[in-house]
C-alpha cells in the first residue's frame, strides 16, 4: 500500500500530514496470565489466560466471560459453563479455543478511531517451544486479525525488558519462572550459549500447596485457594510469619479454617522449587568457561511469576554459585521486551 508522503508511523492508521501509521503490540501469552505492551512500552492490558464458555447445549463453546471476570468463576462455575486455559506449559493446545481467547483479548485493547491497518505483534515464546506449537500460536495470532507475527524467545524477550542487551559482547544468564515453564537461558552477541527448559513451574507449585492441605490437613481448597497462598508467600517478604487457608474438612465436610506457617508452605513448595533449580542449573555445564566468568560478575536476572515465590532466588543463588537479581517489572518485563523488538528488528532477525 502507498504512502501520500513515503512515511510509515508505528500507531495504527493515517492522519494528514504523518502518512500511514503502523500499530504494533508485544504480546506475553502465558499459561497464567496474558500481557500486552505497546510500542512505547505503554501496558495495554494484563489479564488472567482463562477464558469461561459454555459446556453445552446450541451454545456449546459460546464465550461468556474472559480474563480476570472468567478466572473468578475457577471452582465456582454455574451448571452449563466451564472455565478453560487457551495456553498449556505456555503454547497452545487448542488451536479454536486460543484463537478465541485471543480475538477478545485484542478487543479490550484500546484502538484510536484512525487505527485502520492490522496490528504488527511480536509474542514471547518459550525457547522450548517446538516448531509445531510456534505454528500453532502464529496462526492462532494471525486468524485473531494480527497483520504480521514474529516471535522471541521469552527470556530474550525478558531480558530487554529488563534493560540488558542480547547483542552485546558479554555473555548473560538470564532465569524465567511463569506458569507453565521455567527457563535458564545465557546468551551473548545476539546468539543462545546454554539453555535448558522445563514444564514444571508455577502451576505445579500451585498443586503442590493444594497437595501439601489435603495430605498433611485434610482439608480441600480450591484452585484459586492454593493459588491465593503462592501468592501471599510472593508478597510475604517481611510480612505476617502465618497464612490462613480456607476450604473444606475432609473428614466432617464442613467449612474450616487453618492457620499455616510461611515455613511450613515454603517446605511444602520446596520439593517443586528444589526440581526446578535442578534442572535449571545443569545449564552451566554447557556453558563456556568465560561466560561464566561473566555471568560469575554480573549475576542472574530472574523474571517470571514463580520467581516471586519466598525462598527461591536463594536457593537459586545457592545452585549457581552467583548472585542473583530480581527484574523491576518480573510480570511484565517480557511482554515490554517483545514490544521493543518492534523497533529493533535486528533482535528478531538474532533470536526470531
Amino acid at each position: 500500500m502507498g504512502t501520500p508522503n513515503g512515511r510509515w508511523h508505528w500507531d495504527g492508521g493515517f492522519r494528514p500530514g504523518l502518512g500511514w501509521i503502523q500499530a504494533g503490540y508485544g504480546i506475553d501469552l502465558g499459561t497464567a496470565n496474558t500481557v500486552v505492551a505497546g510500542v512505547d512500552g505503554t501496558l495495554l492490558l494484563n489479564e488472567p489466560s482463562v477464558m469461561a464458555v459454555r459446556a453445552d447445549g446450541d451454545r456449546k463453546g459460546q464465550l461468556v466471560a474472559v480474563g480476570g471476570a472468567a478466572k473468578a468463576l475457577v471452582g465456582r462455575t454455574p451448571i452449563g459453563m466451564t472455565t478453560v486455559r487457551p495456553l498449556e506449559d505456555g503454547v497452545i493446545t487448542d488451536l479454536q479455543t486460543a484463537r478465541s481467547f485471543i480475538v477478545a483479548i485484542l478487543k479490550r485493547v484500546k484502538r484510536q478511531p484512525w487505527q485502520v491497518l492490522p496490528p504488527q505483534a511480536v509474542i514471547g515464546v518459550p525457547w522450548g517451544a517446538t516448531e509445531l506449537e510456534k505454528r500453532a500460536l502464529i496462526e492462532a495470532v494471525e486468524e485473531a486479525g494480527v497483520g504480521h507475527v514474529d516471535l522471541v524467545p521469552e527470556p530474550i524477550a525478558g531480558a530487554l525488558g529488563s534493560g540488558l542487551n542480547p547483542l552485546e559482547t558479554r555473555a548473560r544468564m538470564v532465569v524465567d519462572v511463569g506458569g507453565g515453564t521455567a527457563e535458564v537461558t545465557a546468551f551473548c552477541f545476539g546468539g543462545i550459549l546454554a539453555a535448558r527448559s522445563c514444564r514444571t513451574a508455577g502451576d505445579e507449585m500451585t498443586m503442590a500447596l493444594h497437595q501439601y492441605l489435603r495430605v498433611e490437613h485434610k482439608m480441600l481448597v480450591g484452585e484459586l485457594g492454593a493459588e491465593n497462598l503462592k501468592m501471599q508467600l510472593s508478597r510475604n517478604g517481611s510480612g505476617p510469619h502465618s497464612l490462613t487457608a480456607e476450604g473444606r474438612d475432609l473428614a466432617s465436610d464442613r467449612a474450616r479454617t487453618q492457620e499455616l506457617s510461611v515455613d511450613e508452605l515454603d517446605a511444602a513448595l520446596r520439593p517443586v522449587t528444589d526440581s526446578i533449580i535442578q534442572t535449571l542449573a545443569s545449564c552451566l555445564q554447557d556453558m563456556p568457561a568465560q561466560a561464566v566468568a561473566d555471568v560469575m560478575q554480573d549475576g542472574v536476572l530472574v523474571f517470571g511469576g514463580g520467581s516471586l515465590v519466598g525462598g527461591f532466588g536463594h536457593r537459586l543463588e545457592e545452585a549457581f554459585g552467583f548472585a542473583v537479581h530480581q527484574a523491576e517489572r518480573p510480570l511484565t518485563c517480557v511482554a515490554e521486551g517483545a514490544a521493543m523488538c518492534l523497533r529493533r528488528p535486528e533482535i528478531i532477525k538474532a533470536f526470531g
